[in-house]
């Protein structure tokens, strides 16, 4: 019966029986099958089936809310009786935005595996938001907290941004004195899949609202880095991207007096997000952890 639950639960997690199977290696034919036999044995029907997607019954709701208390249940209690001797192991499937990705997690990955060698990660470098449901992903880092109420978040670091260029780019055009100036430079951007593109500017209790354009846009920051360097533009970017940069001289801050963001809002914080339980998977909890405390080190040693 376990098993079976276990099943069920994997449906409404990925929100289909294909996605299911991908998930716990299983044809989505016995996906099925496993859920047909729930059912019969439950004496009621759980999801209501068409061509295009599941949906729960109201008993599949009450059942899923029951259910999913007795799996965790169960895993803490085993996690209990193993004691220290359960050692973390399994596939974990990382998502993260390709810049965040290569300029942090890929160095701290080995010695992560080091410490854990049965956990196998899979790594995704991809600036498209993903469904942790649908595409089996265990844990997602992004800028912002997730919309879902589904998942939950651990924040990693304040996501500060600065504005820049290169000593020859400033010295080869109209100087930045005000925010408006932006206005007549070539700005680098990232893609935000609008017509118009703004900046936003606040210094005490003045905001500004600057519309500016380029000829380079990028989902990612990296390009746009690489663009600046090469005295192509002014850049808003993140500072754990800017910062060697900007220590070498490579690259100057525009505007100090001024915090710049490319929201309203700020620039908001980086999330490691993740499926909502009571008890997260040993690897996918341990792998949280060893990330929060390199990141905390990290930025320590950065603002010395």
């Amino acid at each position: 019966m376990l098993e079976l639950i276990k099943v069920f639960e994997q449906v409404v997690e990925s929100g289909s029986f294909s996605q299911a199977g991908k998930a716990l290696n299983m044809a989505p034919s016995s996906v099925a099958r496993n859920v047909d036999s729930l059912e019969n044995r439950l004496k009621t029907t759980l999801f209501k089936r068409s061509t295009r997607q599941l949906i729960l019954t109201e008993e599949g709701q009450y059942f899923h809310q029951e259910s999913a208390k007795i799996l965790q249940d169960t895993n803490k209690l085993l996690a209990e009786m193993r004691g220290n001797h359960g050692i973390p192991e399994g596939v974990l499937r990382i998502s993260v935005f390709e810049s965040f990705g290569n300029l942090y997690l890929t160095s701290l990955i080995p010695a992560f595996l080091e410490l854990y060698p049965k956990i196998q990660i899979e790594l995704e470098l991809d600036n498209n938001v993903v469904d942790l449901n649908s595409e089996n992903i265990d844990i997602a880092i992004r800028i912002g907290t997730p919309q879902d109420s589904r998942l939950k978040a651990r924040h990693l670091l304040t996501n500060y941004t600065s504005l820049v260029a290169t000593p020859s780019y400033i010295q080869q055009h109209s100087p930045i004195k005000k925010p408006e100036d932006l206005q007549h430079h070539n700005c680098l951007l990232i893609s935000h899949e609008r017509q118009r593109n703004y900046w936003y500017f606040s210094k005490k209790q003045v905001n500004k609202k600057v519309s500016v354009t380029g000829n380079l846009i990028s989902k990612g920051g990296s390009p746009l880095l690489y663009a600046a360097l090469q005295g192509s533009g002014v850049l808003l970017l993140s500072d754990w991207m800017l910062n060697p940069y900007l220590e070498n001289q490579q690259l100057v801050k525009l505007l100090p007096h001024w915090t710049a963001t490319h929201s309203e809002q700020g620039s908001g914080e980086i999330f490691a997000i993740y499926k909502s339980t009571q008890y997260p998977k040993p690897h996918i909890r341990v792998f949280l952890d060893f990330l929060v405390e390199k990141l905390k080190l990290m930025a320590l040693v950065n603002a010395r």
